[in-house]
């Protein structure tokens, strides 16, 4: 039976519209195909979901271990004037230990570089027996001076208790525990004048109970050295805004009288974004709250010893912060760098598999193992709102 005229005339159309469309996607420009792979990459990287990137090493150069060249007692080492370092507590040393055999075996069994200790209390012979034991680099032990540990003099007592009972109501962590804020004040400012690091200049800090998931073979200090690199993070997260309210409006007035400090390749976007967490934005008066997770940070200490820091740092001292409000090294840090240093220096460390509770770096990479590729949060899925990356990457890019 004949198809009606109706049907065939709408049939030889859907073929023609079907032939047309094939003609045109073969004839499409380069720029409407399918990517090349460096666009994908590209398309990637601003895609502004790092779970998705796949991790790879840094570029050349890497140094690597050859024959001898990083053996501890080799007087001629590859080594170059840096350190692992931690502040810790004696009471501390199980959780500590589980972060030195992670850095041991994924990198620094390889290395030997040596480890310092901070403590504002003398360390123990158990504690110095059981960390000399799980490294075959050198182990230091250092006392924090107390002037370096001490409340200020400036600081109003009762002005203080007045403001823990009122951070308290807004469930500010830690905000009553006034050796948390002489930690942060002294990782903040003070750990990079002890006398103990007067010749050191580059530092990779590591807390207790951290983990690290990769086999890392190229030595990560000299490649700061080479690639002239200021900072590295790992993890890149919004603060608590009621912690630091009054930070940005200090930072402010310090860049009022000192606008020569900004660089002019700055971060400030990141620090200023005000779209992913408006609620943010507006307790902590115009500060995104972003910062990267000080407790994995990889530095050259040549920044913090700069004028232009120790200036902001002495201006923010002087404002009380570190004990009016529960100001944390990692903002402080944070702001500094994202506002006086050259965004190009700062570089993401992907390819370091790492875990501080609750939050994770792991990278797509087969050097990785005990991690989930593409983990952010071992918590509740409220918490991957809290990561800061999609923004760093927006303004400033994947190094």
């Amino acid at each position: 039976m004949a198809l009606p005229k109706s049907m065939r005339i709408l049939g030889a159309v859907t073929i023609f519209i079907f032939c047309y469309m094939l003609l045109q996607i073969y004839k499409a420009p380069a720029d409407l195909q399918a990517p090349s792979k460096e666009s994908a990459s590209k398309l990637q990287q601003w895609d502004h979901d790092p779970q998705l990137d796949p991790s790879g090493e840094p570029p050349e150069p890497l140094r690597r271990v050859e024959g001898d060249n990083y053996e501890p007692n080799n007087p001629n080492s590859a080594r170059i004037n840096a350190t692992i370092l931690s502040l810790v507590r004696n009471s501390e040393i199980d959780d500590l230990l589980k972060s030195m055999r992670d850095l041991e075996r994924t990198w620094n069994h390889k290395f030997n570089y040596p480890w310092t200790f901070f403590n504002d209390e003398p360390f123990t012979d158990e504690f110095k027996k059981r960390t000399r034991a799980a490294t075959k680099a050198e182990v230091r032990y250092e006392l924090v001076p107390k002037e370096h540990w001490a409340i200020p003099s400036w600081i109003n007592m009762d002005l203080f208790r007045e403001s823990v009972s009122l951070l308290e109501e807004q469930e500010v962590q830690y905000m009553s525990k006034v050796s948390y804020h002489q930690m942060c004040r002294w990782n903040s400012g003070m750990f990079s004048e002890h006398p103990a690091l007067a010749n050191t200049q580059y530092y990779w800090r590591v807390e207790p109970n951290v983990h690290f998931f990769c086999d890392i073979d190229y030595d990560v200090f000299r490649w700061m050295q080479d690639h002239n690199k200021t900072y590295g993070f790992n993890i890149n997260i919004h603060d608590s805004p009621e912690s630091v309210a009054t930070l940005w409006p200090e930072t402010q007035k310090f860049m009022e009288d000192h606008k020569d400090y900004i660089h002019p390749n700055n971060a400030r976007q990141w620090l200023e974004d005000s779209e992913k967490r408006p609620e943010n934005f507006k307790k902590a008066n115009g500060y995104s709250t972003c910062h990267f997770w000080s407790n994995f940070e990889i530095g050259d200490l040549s920044f913090w010893r700069s004028k232009k820091y120790r200036d902001y740092f002495d201006h923010l001292d002087r404002a009380g912060g570190f004990f009016y409000e529960r100001w944390g090294d990692a903002p402080v840090h944070s702001v500094a760098l994202g506002l006086f240093e050259d965004k190009s220096k700062i570089h993401w460390f992907r390819d370091i598999g790492y875990q501080h509770i609750p939050f994770f770096n792991c990278p797509n990479n087969p050097k990785c193992s005990g991690c989930v590729t593409g983990r952010f949060t071992d918590g509740e899925q409220w918490l991957n709102r809290e990561d800061c990356r999609p923004l760093w990457f927006k303004y400033v890019g994947m190094d």
